[in-house]
């Protein structure tokens, strides 16, 4: 067998593994697949998104309030669990608003953004008391009309594309020509526009980037995101209640990746908590974070349909892929393909056990369908468990699972 010396992902911590065999939720994924009783799925484990929590808690200042970004995972009994644990969530389409509606997170603590929401999900969001941020200014003349024809007061937030970006990150959501927000250099103009309409407004979103793994990055873009509300809040019709400053935690992926350093991030929050009163005393500190929160609590797991070899090649043919998890196959966002963690359900660990290069494949029928590419795993047939780490995050949602007809995986809590 060829062995690999080099790492073929990041390490994986969360999920211990007991007799040979993977736990999720203080139970063998084995017995999990009976009790699920279909491959593929997804699974989601209670403890680590608390745990994850916890951890931030512990790492902020008190005075930052915490909000889940519900598209990184919708599934609505993981958004229930996760109303019980932060102080809001934040949204971005009519779909995921009446989601966390059913929830037991109060409408004024749940905000709305998207640089597209159409007529139909601003009258929602308007009835429903929720906190818009306006992204552009059709959008605010549309939000008083609502109020007029409703006979309400819209709850309005400015969102700004900042003049800055989050640097080091997957994905960059600020600086330069953006679809999302106001142009900073353009917001005295509609925060002015704001105090001649009948609104409730309530403040600033500054979003500029997501997935960084790189503290001092997230830290520039905090204070240069505090600094541009200082000068805006100049402009503002009424006092800021709430400061959305985004989010832009990562987590690790890939070979090399390291955990997000929080300890420096909170040393950096807490000395601005005195210059953040001291300038806006009524305002409420927003950190929005989504894959941080859940990314790392959630596994896909696909079951092995054939084992075939192809001129001096293995493939582990599996029943799910990229239809089901179109990040996982590099599809979603990356350049350059680079395999998510993946692991057989069961392996001894032992020194001697047999191990080989294998490529996972799903059952498409197209060559994209890749869940990991030349990967050293314990060898596996047909009929074992093939688990996909990382996957709390824009996983089924963020898929095309129409594509080719195959059936919808199913998604537990545990």
């Amino acid at each position: 067998m060829t062995r690999i010396n080099k790492p073929a992902h990041a390490a994986q911590h969360n999920f211990p593994t007991v007799n040979g065999c993977l736990q999720i939720g203080g139970m063998p994924l084995t017995r999990l697949a009976q009790r699920v009783g279909m491959t593929p799925f997804y699974a989601y484990d209670r403890a680590l998104l608390t745990a994850r929590v916890a951890q931030l808690r512990a790492a902020l200042p008190r005075e930052i309030s915490l909000h889940y970004s519900v598209k990184a995972n919708p599934m609505p009994a993981l958004v229930q669990w996760m109303a019980g644990l932060v102080d809001g969530f934040d949204v971005a389409s009519g779909g995921e608003l009446a989601t966390v509606l059913d929830t037991t997170m109060p409408p004024a603590a749940i905000s709305f953004a998207g640089p597209g929401k159409s007529l139909a999900e601003l009258r929602r969001a308007v009835a429903a008391g929720v906190v818009i941020h306006a992204e552009s200014e059709r959008e605010i003349n549309t939000l008083a009309d609502l109020g007029q024809t409703l006979g309400l007061k819209p709850k309005v937030s400015l969102r700004i594309n900042p003049d800055f970006e989050l640097k080091s990150s997957g994905m960059k959501m600020g600086g330069g020509a953006k679809p999302f927000g106001v142009d900073a250099e353009l917001a005295p103009a509609l925060l002015a526009r704001l105090a001649t309409l009948d609104v409730e407004f309530h403040g600033l979103q500054i979003f500029s980037g997501s997935q960084s793994l790189d503290a001092q990055a997230v830290m520039d873009a905090q204070s240069s995101a505090f600094a541009l509300a200082f000068r805006l809040a100049q402009h503002a019709p009424s006092p800021l209640r709430s400061l959305n400053i985004g989010g832009g935690f990562g987590i690790p992926y890939f070979p090399g990746d390291q955990h997000l350093d929080l300890a420096p991030i909170g040393e950096h929050l807490q000395q601005w908590m005195p210059r953040v009163q001291a300038a806006l005393p009524d305002v409420e500190v927003v950190l929005e974070l989504g894959r941080y929160l859940v990314g790392e609590a959630g596994l896909y797991v696909t079951r092995v349909v054939d084992r075939k070899e192809s001129r001096g090649q293995v493939f582990l043919v599996v029943d799910g892929g990229l239809h089901h998890h179109l990040a996982a196959s590099g599809n979603f966002g990356q350049v350059i393909r680079k395999n998510y963690p993946v692991a057989p359900a069961l392996s001894t660990g032992a020194a001697d056990e047999v191990r080989e290069t294998v490529s996972v494949v799903g059952p498409l029928c197209t060559p994209l369908d890749v869940l990991a590419a030349q990967m050293e795993l314990p060898r596996a047939e047909a009929g074992d468990l093939i688990v996909v780490f990382q996957s709390g995050a824009y996983g089924l949602s963020a898929s095309p699972t129409a594509f080719l007809g195959h059936p919808a995986p199913a998604e537990v809590l545990v």
